[in-house]
């Protein structure tokens, strides 16, 4: 098994690292496929339970800018131990007081404000994952990374509840999501390592407050940063827009919703786009090193979001209460949404020079998505209902599909268009060929070994004796 990570750029000094990621935001994604189900539920109206969701990515979004400055700053570790402490605070005061009140603008404050956490935790450690792993492997560990991130908010968040909440309620569900941060945390104060280089040393608080805003003015003054961190918001779009509407759509009769399907049934169909994630996330940053970054993004990214975008409406329309066929709109989902992994690849060397400010802007296009996601939600429902909100998805990823035509990275062994050149060599054949000769060496020591240790290489007793 470490071997297999390791061929995907996976350093072990990292491992358990990701592993605190996964755990960590199982209990972050625990609310995330029923929590606007229940404050309908409760008598808010279906803004009222989206607009949260939004403000909270709005929230979101700014912990996800100033992370990977912050990390590259005063530590990975330092930022993500910050994070998670606040998250856990913060969520016990948004179970504990916040909506048992029942105070509309107060829930929206504190579960705002939780926002924050999580970012400072995840993309802080992208800035370890760009110290310990080479640029050639990045593509593929960025993927591996997705596939944690995917584990764990989509995963076990989904299911996990799927299965709590016939017998707890929802409230109590909610509670369940605390030992899994709490050991998530643990994990990350015991086995993250911490950075390489710290650029915060030395730095005055003017030097710093620089450092941060280059997060943002980068998407200002670097156009292709800017195309990139266009094309990374609306890549998971349907993330965070369809857990605001499809539950409300398959679960209720409210705001045009069919009510063919029990909750805990959509959670376990919305959990399987993340099941499909887990292998598509490691799959395309391994494809896209060997075979290019942008036009499978082009493709399989945009074009298939587009298609999937409409077909999670249209499918219980068409078969009704028919689950297969509903995880097979989750498969075209998942597929599609993991086709971007190559993005901060690219964002980074079109900033050779400023690459932590490269990964801020990803990380803040990143948080936006889970703000604009549910904010077209929150805008358009009473307008154009749940089918137009699908629509306006779709349109938006054949935005993001002609984005992709003016990108034109340099990759090993690629042309200015993405086509393979001839004979040359990419990052992918690099990979392979240093991976081929490192287990050759391996070898070669343990075949070494063995003849040093066998016994036709020790003299016998005998001889020995004969020798003293």
């Amino acid at each position: 098994m470490l071997k297999m990570i390791e061929k995907f750029g996976i350093p072990r000094t990292l491992l358990l690292g990701f592993l605190a990621v996964a755990i960590f935001m199982t209990g972050d994604g625990f609310e995330l496929t029923f929590l606007s189900k229940y404050m309908v539920d409760q008598g808010f109206t279906a803004a009222q339970a989206s607009g949260l969701v939004t403000v909270y990515g709005l929230f979101a979004a700014l912990g996800g800018w100033t992370a990977g400055v912050l990390a590259e700053m005063f530590g990975a570790r330092r930022v993500m131990m910050f994070g998670a402490c606040w998250w856990i605070g913060v969520h016990l005061v948004f179970l504990a007081v916040a909506l048992p009140s029942g105070i509309y603008p107060f829930i929206l404050a504190v579960y705002a404000v939780r926002g924050i956490g999580y970012p400072l935790f995840i993309y802080s450690f992208v800035v370890l994952m760009a110290q310990y792993i080479t640029p050639a492997r990045l593509a593929s560990a960025t993927g591996f990374f997705w596939t944690c991130f995917s584990l764990g908010i989509g995963v076990f968040g989904a299911y996990l509840p799927s299965f709590i909440m016939p017998h707890f309620g929802e409230y109590k569900t909610f509670w369940f999501a605390l030992p899994f941060s709490i050991v998530g945390t643990i994990m990350c104060f015991f086995c993250v390592p911490k950075n390489k280089v710290v650029k915060g040393e030395g730095l005055s608080r003017r030097e710093q407050l620089k450092e941060l805003t280059d997060g943002a003015t980068i998407l200002f003054t670097n156009r292709k940063i800017a195309i990139c961190a266009i094309i990374r918001i609306i890549n998971n779009l349907l993330l965070y827009g369809f857990p605001v509407i499809m539950p409300l759509y398959l679960c209720t009769t409210k705001y045009g919703g069919i009510n063919i399907f029990k909750t805990e049934e959509w959670m376990r169909i919305w959990g399987f786009v993340f099941v499909v994630t887990l292998i598509f996330n490691t799959f395309w940053g391994w494809f896209m090193d060997r075979f290019g970054w942008v036009w499978p993004m082009r493709w399989f990214g945009c074009g298939v979001l587009a298609v999937g975008s409409v077909l999670f409406y249209y499918m219980p329309r068409w078969f009704g209460p028919n689950a297969l066929m509903m995880i097979i709109a989750s498969i075209v989902v998942g597929i599609g949404t993991c086709a971007f992994s190559c993005l901060p690849t690219i964002m980074t060397l079109e900033a050779p020079d400023k690459q932590g400010a490269a990964l801020s802007a990803y990380n803040l296009a990143a948080g936006l998505t889970t703000f604009v996601g549910p904010g077209i939600a929150t805008l358009l429902l009473p307008a154009v209902g749940i089918e137009g909100i699908c629509w306006t998805y779709a349109a938006l990823y054949v935005v993001a599909f002609l984005l992709t035509l003016t990108l034109h990275p340099h990759q090993p062994g690629f042309d200015e268009k993405g086509h393979r050149i001839p004979g040359a060599k990419t990052l992918g054949d690099a990979l392979m060929e240093e991976q081929e000769q490192a287990e050759r060496e391996q070898e070669e020591k343990r075949d070494v070994a063995l003849v040093a240790n066998s016994p036709a290489a020790s003299p016998s007793p005998m001889i020995a004796t004969a020798k003293a």
